[in-house]
């Protein structure tokens, strides 16, 4: 075979070649750089602008202040949960004056709150004064709803049921319904009490195609739900300095606080944060 002879013109072209790959590869390795330090800055912007805010733009409520104890626990559970989302709930202990709507966040001014959980309706026959009120008032803002049923241990679980139902009409978008017990039955025993719950559950899972999520206190429901309610989503209460609200069983939500802070509230109020991102929790919605 006859050996192709080597011109200054074929070197050329090869090195053209070759320095166009290299380029090629250059502008490769730049975009992944680029879009890295993309995604950082996007995952890490929440956690920067907190703490810029908590050292050198913090601010105060002009009328609600907590204790230097809570203050300071409130502030390292949210230092801990940057990645979280976060919102409160609220019921007729709140007057309609006193929330501005548009502009609710926490973390001074930093952490916008996503969702709002708010009483719908109490035992047999009992509604929240505020709810409707509440309820499209969150819809206007483009909030995550949610709507809960405090629940009367020792009234009937059928009519409690079907009051939430005729004063609730969920949409695509909100939460599943929430069922809220933290009271201990005078009446019943703790099997019975949990019959019960089962039997609301079930009325109102059978209307929505969703189980509804269980809120409750921690130690209440390590002594009293606990093992019975283990595939519904999970919602508690705990107010202690503690890194979760349980140590033993996985959760959906965390009520961490009862003396919650919120820009554009002029009360306190609970917040919750969801155990996960925002699109977890959309992705946790009725379709």
């Amino acid at each position: 075979m006859k050996r192709k002879k080597y011109t200054r013109k074929v070197a050329a072209k090869r090195h053209k070649n070759t320095r166009k790959r290299a380029n090629l590869r250059r502008i490769m390795v730049l975009a992944v750089l680029v879009l890295t330090l993309l995604g950082t800055g996007f995952f890490l912007k929440q956690k920067i602008s907190y703490y810029y805010a908590l050292y050198f733009n913090k601010t105060a409520h002009k009328k609600l202040k907590n204790s230097e104890r809570e203050a300071a626990r409130i502030q390292k559970i949210i230092s801990e949960n940057l990645d979280k989302t976060y919102g409160l709930d609220i019921s007729h202990y709140q007057n309609k004056e006193d929330i501005t709507w548009d502009s609710l966040s926490i973390g001074n001014k930093t952490i916008p709150l996503e969702f709002v959980v708010m009483r719908a309706t109490m035992g047999n026959r009992n509604a929240d004064k505020h709810f409707n009120d509440f309820w499209e008032q969150a819809k206007k803002h483009e909030l995550i709803r949610g709507a809960y049923h405090f629940y009367r241990a020792d009234e009937d679980p059928v009519r409690q049921a079907n009051n939430f139902l005729e004063n609730v009409k969920l949409e695509a978008g909100d939460l599943p319904p929430i069922l809220d017990i933290e009271k201990i039955p005078r009446k019943k025993s703790k099997e019975k009490l949990v019959e019960d719950l089962k039997v609301w559950c079930k009325i109102v899972e059978e209307t929505y195609g969703k189980k509804p999520i269980i809120y409750t206190y921690y130690h209440y429901y390590k002594d009293f739900l606990k093992g019975e309610f283990d595939d519904y989503p999970l919602w508690l209460a705990n107010y202690n300095d503690v890194p979760t609200p349980s140590p033993d069983d996985h959760f959906d939500f965390w009520q961490f606080t009862e003396n919650g802070i919120v820009h554009g509230i002029n009360t306190k109020v609970d917040l919750d944060l969801y155990n996960g991102s925002l699109w977890s929790l959309k992705s946790l919605t009725l379709d």
